[in-house]
């Protein structure tokens, strides 16, 4: 199986981290362009900001149990500081998304960046020179896009198996 990029009748929920939005609003940017180029309606998209990284498990999971959407994105943005908070908030929104994907069976896109310095994270959403193909939001929309289809994929073999 090889899942296809295509949006035409999706519905996607993104969740976006406030914290250090001149890096998430980026990473927002490049996803939300993708899918509308991918052919997923501009009403078929919901966005959600809260006020940081630690809060985006939790807005996944409600998107997620609502029955609406056919996949979640999470975008974000930890960048390590000289205190260990950085590594309890990567670990457990880490930890927290991939709970959610195993809770609602929906692909569940982690596009939370953690890195080092504000630098770094700003070439990540394909800003400060860098080029558009290096934006994660771009990349986390696409992801989306193709486990929608193999998700699809193995629903239609499973159904076709049990009859």
């Amino acid at each position: 199986m090889k899942g296809q990029p295509s949006g035409k009748g999706r519905r996607i929920a993104i969740v976006v981290s406030r914290f250090n939005e001149v890096v998430t609003s980026q990473l927002l940017q490049g996803a939300h362009e993708t899918l509308l180029s991918a052919g997923v309606a501009e009403d078929a998209i919901e966005v959600a900001w809260v006020p940081g990284a630690w809060e985006i498990p939790s807005t996944l999971r409600r998107f997620g149990c609502s029955g609406r959407f056919d996949a979640l994105i999470g975008l974000g943005a930890v960048i390590r500081g000289g205190t260990p908070h950085f590594e309890y908030v990567s670990r457990g929104v880490a930890d927290g998304i991939a709970e959610v994907g195993t809770e609602t069976e929906l692909p569940v896109i982690f596009g939370v960046l953690t890195t080092d310095t504000l630098e770094q994270a700003l070439e990540r959403a394909g800003g400060r020179g860098a080029d558009d193909s290096s934006n994660k939001g771009t990349d986390a929309a696409l992801a989306a896009l193709e486990m929608i289809d193999i998700f699809r994929q193995m629903d239609e073999r499973d159904n076709s198996e049990g009859t």
